[in-house]
């Protein structure tokens, strides 16, 4: 007949567990009159059980993982130490680095071995669901969660107990033993169970001495000179009600978490239960709306927030756990991936968590609750997680614009907004969105960009970084163009960096996105109307304040209207080495697409005084451009070099040249091939900064990569 295996796990530290554990697996030797196997799986305390049993193994759990043959009667002697009480015993090793590298997955075909060998085998856990503790527990029949009488104990052991719940391991297969239990207390062990929602199964009474005099002698509590201790009785008491009620062989019958991996991912299933999958996340929401309240919990505060989430979880679980799902989820993963789904959704920002939390993905764009596409590598990709309908994503853009003071609605069905780690979220919905809500999200790096990674990703050389850090710190004006999703944002953000910490800068933003490392650094944000129509701050009105402010440089996002005017303007009347960028294909379009945002401030400006306007404020245009490969790249930086008749003059100072576009030999992904190279042109403002003493390296002009 099998053998089964007791896990004893603390809810936190200092609990006791290991003392639990140790004179538990004693107490079953004695009261059972089998041989019983004690291990210690215990990473983070590695070595307690040595110095609780005094036993001095031949070999270590890592020695264990580390055996790569099949365990048996045989082979095992070589690594456990028996004692004279019947119990064989495997320590951890008391190197914690050692202990940390143990391969769970390669030690899980032992543990299971330990069933065909011991009738009874006991392992301390710890106080963490380590990948190791939650290897031993697929194979556990009994979890004993060990708590003591004080308020944090009883909630890291709520905790974890909810955590083993949602890994799909039965109610029945864990049990509380409260430890430390004093007659009289506040505290009693019906109060633990009320707070944990499941009784006490046995309690262990406060012995000081006895641990104490255990510890100071090495010695197991059940086999020293305290074997008749209060603590020793517990033990005694909690074996036998184990044994007398055949708690052990009835667990045996429950149905367990299967591994994970047995039976495939849950997407790779039938269209029937990806079907079946939503509406039982659809049924869960509903029950979460009349139990939690959530849709009306407006609280931002980040303690309350814990505390809601982890209240949301235990609800979703007991829903759950009252749903019939077993041909829906299969295993211990899919439970804690649709508990993550539906918290995510009613909590979070739902399947985006995913994507955003992933540092390689770089743009999430949902169009309708069912398609997620998302940008990975410069590739669109279509996810395999969606939203539960179309509801979700109504609450997840209102979780978006809500904490920045934006709205949506049927009046005004869009918004720009921002995350909380900058990134740039748009969203429109029906009417105007025929699909259902649709949300675009471009993320940006969660550290700070500088031109060294640029130069590192291809982007441009270091002489063009170079000059362009030269042109900015010699107040030159420059425009930085691209397309939608060239890298602009990115570029001027790097080019900001440029400025002088000694500088005051300004910037104005639709949606403040620019993080520039200066201190001295002011924000600016425009404002949407309200439900009136009333209080709008555009940009416009914003490049007008800044000119009161003293600003030493100014940046604007984006001029996409009749702002542009205004900070023609200022670049023109002593406010050099400003900065901002326009949607355009090339430079020279670029200065047509500036002249039309010009006419867009009705000054009634004359198109040859639009030109003379552009030719003397703008020194720089940078050009970025997204190729086909989904690469970002700067092909040109070109001067604004005046204006004959009615024609602005540039002058292309570095270009990239395009050579050709195929597939990477080594990663099968097509990929364009170039090279940047200088055109030789020197800029005419080098030479007004080296009569103001700067030294411009020629050579900068004649590189090329």
């Amino acid at each position: 007949m099998a053998g089964f295996i007791i896990s004893v796990l603390g809810g936190k530290g200092g609990v006791g567990k290991s003392m639990v554990a140790a004179n538990l697996a004693y107490a079953y030797a004695t009261e059972s009159r089998q041989k019983v196997l004690l291990v210690d799986f215990d990473q983070k305390a590695s070595g307690d059980q040595n110095i609780i049993t005094g036993i001095k193994g031949k070999k270590t759990v890592k020695d264990l993982a580390d055996f790569n043959g099949a365990l048996d009667p045989r082979n095992i002697q070589q690594y456990v130490t028996i004692t004279p009480q019947n119990l064989a015993y495997l320590g951890m090793t008391n190197d914690s680095v050692a202990a940390d590298s143990i391969d769970a997955e390669a030690l899980g075909k032992h543990i299971k071995a330990f069933t065909s060998i011991f009738p009874v085998t006991v392992l301390d856990l710890g106080s963490e669901l380590t990948p190791l503790a939650t290897k031993a527990l697929e194979h556990s029949t009994l979890i004993l969660l060990v708590v003591t009488p004080d308020i944090l104990a009883i909630n890291q052991t709520k905790k974890v107990f909810s955590d083993l719940v949602t890994m799909m391991f039965p109610k029945e297969m864990i049990q509380f033993i409260l430890n430390q239990y004093q007659k009289g207390h506040p505290i009693t062990a019906e109060t633990v169970g009320k707070q944990l929602g499941k009784a006490v199964f046995s309690t262990i009474p406060k012995d000081e001495q006895a641990c104490i005099q255990s510890l100071t002698r090495s010695q197991a509590i059940m086999v020293g000179a305290q074997k008749n201790s209060n603590f020793a009785k517990g033990m005694t008491e909690t074996v036998r009600k184990l044994i007398q009620k055949n708690v052990l062989k009835s667990l045996a019958k429950l149905n367990k978490p299967v591994e994970i991996g047995v039976s495939g991912d849950k997407k790779s299933n039938s269209t029937e239960v990806s079907k079946s999958w939503i509406e039982l996340k659809s049924r869960i929401h509903k029950g979460l709306v009349e139990e939690v309240g959530i849709e009306d919990d407006k609280n931002d505060d980040p303690k309350s927030q814990i505390i809601l989430r982890e209240k949301t979880r235990k609800v979703i679980v007991d829903l759950l756990n009252k749903e019939d799902t077993k041909s829906i989820i299969k295993n211990r993963e899919e439970m804690g991936q649709i508990v993550q789904e539906i918290l995510d959704e009613a909590l979070g920002l739902g399947p985006l968590e995913k994507l955003l939390a992933d540092k390689n993905i770089s743009e999430i764009m949902v169009n309708g609750f069912d398609k997620i596409y998302y940008e990975q590598g410069g590739q669109l990709n279509l996810s395999k997680v969606t939203f539960t309908n179309n509801k979700q994503v109504y609450t997840v853009i209102s979780r978006i614009v809500h904490p920045i003071g934006r709205r949506i609605d049927e009046k005004v069905p869009f918004v720009d907004a921002r995350l909380q780690d900058g990134s740039r979220v748009h969203a429109i919905i029906p009417p105007c969105a025929l699909n259902g809500p649709t949300i675009t999200i471009r993320k940006f790096p969660e550290n700070r960009l500088t031109y060294k990674d640029l130069v590192n990703y291809g982007s441009l050389t270091r002489p063009m970084a170079d000059f362009l850090r030269i042109a900015v710190e010699g107040f030159r004006n420059i425009v930085v163009s691209g397309g939608t999703g060239s890298g602009k944002t990115t570029l001027i953000n790097i080019l900001g960096g440029f400025i002088p910490a000694d500088e005051r800068i300004i910037t104005c933003e639709d949606s403040a996105e620019l993080d520039l490392p200066q201190e001295h650094v002011v924000r600016l944000e425009t404002r949407p109307p309200n439900l009136e129509g009333n209080g709008e701050i555009d940009i416009r009105l914003l490049v007008k304040q800044t000119l009161r402010m003293r600003p030493d440089r100014i940046i604007v996002g984006e001029c996409r209207g009749g702002e542009t005017l205004d900070m023609l303007q200022a670049m023109g009347t002593g406010h050099d080495g400003s900065l901002t960028t326009i949607h355009s294909n090339n430079p020279r379009e670029c200065i047509g697409r500036i002249e039309t945002l010009v006419q867009y401030a009705g000054a009634g400006l004359s198109p040859n005084a639009i030109r003379k306007m552009i030719a003397s404020a703008i020194h720089l245009i940078v050009q970025q451009k997204r190729l086909d490969d989904g690469s970002r790249k700067v092909t040109y930086i070109t001067e604004v070099a005046g204006i004959q008749g009615e024609v602005v003059t540039l002058q292309d100072i570095f270009e990239f040249k395009q050579l050709s576009f195929d597939r990477n030999p080594k990663t099968g992904k097509p990929e364009v091939r170039g090279k940047f190279q200088a055109t030789g042109f020197i800029p005419k403002f080098v030479e007004i900064l080296e009569k103001k003493g700067r030294k411009v390296p020629k050579g900068l002009f004649t590189t090329s990569e």
